[in-house]
């Protein structure tokens, strides 16, 4: 456990704990320290990745945790700017929320499938899946940037509507090339 516990791994454990942080900023309404968080929270991710990469620092519990608290992280800002008891100057719709975390799931269900049933399998991350992710990171930068105005910046709904498209798209295209994946594998076996 201890060749576990490099820098990289400990920068991703702390973007971690920035979460609860993270929330707690949004809900008393400290938008530019919430943003701040969410800018330092960005900036230790890129720094866990190319430390582990630079001085190599790659694991088995880094590969897991750095996804896992990238996803943390977005799913607890969306869900928090959805909250209408808030009553937020701008708001992630509900929809794009659900539609975000619903995508998560089914890809997180569709691993663990595959997993169980076919073994171990890596699946590493598509553009689409990196471009739908860097659009989820830029409506909540955009709702942060909002709720510190007072009123949402020029274009949020065609930001939302973007997320929206990339999300389900990659979804599908993961639903697809996992069941492309599952049906190459039948075909082996027969």
């Amino acid at each position: 456990m201890a060749s576990q516990w490099t820098h990289a791994n400990q920068l991703t454990i702390l973007r971690m704990a920035m979460i609860p942080l993270f929330v707690l900023l949004i809900v008393y309404r400290y938008f530019d320290y919430g943003l701040l968080v969410f800018v330092v929270a960005g900036v230790s991710d890129a720094l866990d990745g190319l430390i582990a990469r630079r001085f190599g620092q790659k694991t088995a519990l880094g590969a897991f945790l750095d996804p896992m608290a990238d996803k943390l992280l977005l799913t607890a800002a969306f869900i928090v700017f959805s909250f209408g008891s808030l009553d937020l100057p701008v708001r992630i719709p509900l929809w794009l929320t659900i539609a975000a975390i619903s995508r998560d799931v089914l890809i997180v269900l569709t691993v663990l499938l595959i997993n169980l049933t076919s073994g171990r399998r890596v699946f590493p991350p598509t553009l689409l899946g990196k471009l739908t992710t860097l659009m989820q990171v830029g409506v909540v930068v955009a709702a942060l940037a909002g709720n510190t105005l007072g009123y949402a910046v020029p274009q949020y709904r065609a930001i939302l509507g973007t997320a929206f498209g990339f999300t389900v798209a990659s979804g599908l295209h993961y639903l697809l090339r996992t069941m492309k994946t599952l049906n190459m594998q039948q075909d082996i076996k027969v």
